[in-house]
């Protein structure tokens, strides 16, 4: 398995863009053999300690095998619509770890 932790950081003003981009890509998980185990957006009193820029959303995606992330990263599906994510994500962090 591998698991894809992202920490979404959003263009102020641009919301109702990532969204429609989720909408999108989502659903495409699945089709890549992947599923979304959570979706979190966060407010104020969900942090108890940060130093960082506070994320828009957090999401943890897990895949059963990297040639099914890569499948799921190139979807042509999702590439027609990755002019939105691109224009509403300021930053985002990916971090990636495998179940042994």
């Amino acid at each position: 398995m591998i698991f894809i932790t992202q920490l979404i950081f959003i263009i102020e003003g641009q919301e109702q863009r990532f969204d429609e981009f989720e909408s999108i890509a989502i659903p495409l998980i699945i089709k890549n053999n992947g599923r979304l185990l959570l979706r979190l957006r966060p407010t104020e009193n969900n942090f108890i300690e940060i130093h960082m820029n506070k994320p828009y959303e957090i999401h943890l995606v897990e895949f059963n095998r990297q040639i099914d992330l890569d499948n799921f990263m190139q979807d042509k599906e999702r590439n027609k619509f990755i002019h939105l994510k691109n224009q509403s994500i300021n930053t985002s962090v990916l971090i990636q770890g495998v179940k042994l």
